[in-house]
């Protein structure tokens, strides 16, 4: 027979329970995340010196969320509700927001998709459609399964106007079955500008699924233009960066602020640019630019990809509209740029339109090593979230509002720098902004 002895058991249990309780004690929880972001931290900064920002660790990764890639979506059902046309505005990427965004909307309705409609715009100096920037065939094949698309309506509906449901300014609580679903049964046929704020949380599975797949799966360039692009991407020296900068007139007279030391031609060309869009002053202004507001200009732009140890004889492609003010800002210390009209030439190049030159700088910067942006706008979010899909992480965006705070503080020379590594090495780490949430899931790594 075997026998125990009790008490000295007991003995070094409470040793052991003690020992935790100190442990607890001392060393408060710390979340799984965070811990594993300040190990991350305390490895870059111990070797600061000797990294760019691509080198620091991530603790996280955003990827296409299994339910979607790998789920079955729901059966459509045999009868449709009735015919729905996106009607999309603005630049390309903008477009193709509304787009995605409509064909989730058409599911969650269980209406038939026609094929959508771009805006022909003079400002944009545009008139290319939908077929002239995207593959109509290849859309629909891939779409198989998640929504009815047809290419021509039946006669007796073809020869009228759809009903028009413009839901672009509505926000918040706003339901596309409550408010669009009668009118569609009613009509059978309309159009619709979906709404800039929506609450897809409350979208079933099957129509989020729709709309992830027309946005990462089923929008290809026409071949013609994948060519063009092709060619492009080709004639950049490897390894490259492609860097979306935004200070044309436009832009900085929309923002309303004001800014030292511009040449007299910028001066000039943003306030034609301006109409009754006044800059901000004073007090306004201070709050204004410290909110983030304020474009940031190439000579910034250049101080901040120094301050995170971008190398100046780094390869740069240039991802932006004609009318860049202020280049030689960052010419002057990167010069090695590189742009698609110094690169591309002939008539075919010449001729194309807004939409089909935003196509090529999309097509490069979702292809490039790395991608840097300027500005969160409609491009940068479709850009980072495409490169996401492909597992291209080099991906980061230029905090405004930072530049903007520190400089207000008075940092300058080392202690400005030093500022700007850390909260970008901050958003580097845990891949802030880097893909759109409605279709990616977070992936610790």
């Amino acid at each position: 027979m075997v026998v125990f002895s009790v008490k000295p058991l007991f003995s070094v249990f409470l040793v052991v329970l003690s020992l935790l309780i100190a442990v607890v004690v001392l060393f408060p929880s710390v979340p799984f995340s965070e811990s594993l972001i300040a190990q991350s931290l305390q490895r870059s900064t111990s070797r600061r010196g000797k990294l760019d920002i691509w080198s620091v660790h991530r603790v996280l990764e955003w990827r296409p969320c299994k339910w979607w890639l790998e789920g079955d979506p729901a059966a459509l059902s045999a009868k449709s509700n009735g015919y729905i046309r996106v009607d999309c505005y603005g630049g390309l990427n903008q477009m193709r927001r509304d787009l995605c965004d409509g064909v989730g909307i058409a599911r969650l309705l269980n209406a038939t998709l026609v094929l959508p409609r771009f805006e022909v715009a003079a400002y944009w100096n545009e008139t290319s459609g939908f077929a002239d920037v995207f593959d109509v065939d290849y859309f629909i094949q891939k779409m198989s399964g998640f929504i009815e698309i047809v290419k021509e309506l039946p006669a007796e509906i073809a020869s009228r106007e759809p009903f028009r449901v413009d839901c672009s300014k509505r926000k918040g609580q706003f339901d596309y079955v409550e408010s669009v679903l009668p009118l569609l049964v009613e009509h059978h046929y309309i159009s619709i500008t979906p709404a800039m704020s929506q609450r897809r949380d409350r979208y079933p599975l099957y129509a989020k699924a729709a709309l992830c797949q027309a946005c990462y799966n089923a929008l290809h360039l026409t071949k013609v233009l994948e060519k063009k692009a092709s060619e492009l991407l080709d004639a950049i020296p490897k390894p490259f960066l492609s860097l979306h900068l935004r200070f044309e007139p436009d832009m900085v007279a929309y923002s309303q602020c004001e800014y030292q030391g511009l040449s007299p031609a910028s001066l000039e060309a943003i306030e034609a640019a301006q109409g009754d869009r006044k800059p901000w002053t004073g007090d306004a202004a201070r709050i204004w630019r410290s909110r983030g507001k304020c474009p940031l200009t190439p000579k910034e732009t250049a101080f901040i990809l120094q301050a995170l140890s971008i190398p100046t004889n780094t390869t740069i492609y240039l991802a932006a509209g004609d009318g860049l003010m202020e280049m030689e800002g960052l010419t002057s210390v990167y010069n090695n740029v590189y742009t698609k009209s110094g690169l591309l030439s002939g008539e075919d190049f010449t001729s194309m339109h807004g939409n089909t030159k935003a196509a090529l700088d999309y097509y490069v910067s979702i292809n490039s090593d790395s991608y840097i942006a300027t500005y969160f706008g409609n491009m940068d979010k479709m850009v980072a979230a495409m490169r996401a899909f492909n597992g291209l992480y080099k991906t980061l965006f230029l905090s405004r509002r930072a530049f903007a705070q520190f400089t207000s503080q008075e940092l300058r020379g080392k202690e400005l720098v030093e500022a700007l590594w850390k909260v970008h090495r901050d958003d580097f780490v845990i891949g802030r902004g880097s893909a759109l949430p409605d279709c990616f899931c977070e992936f610790k790594l």
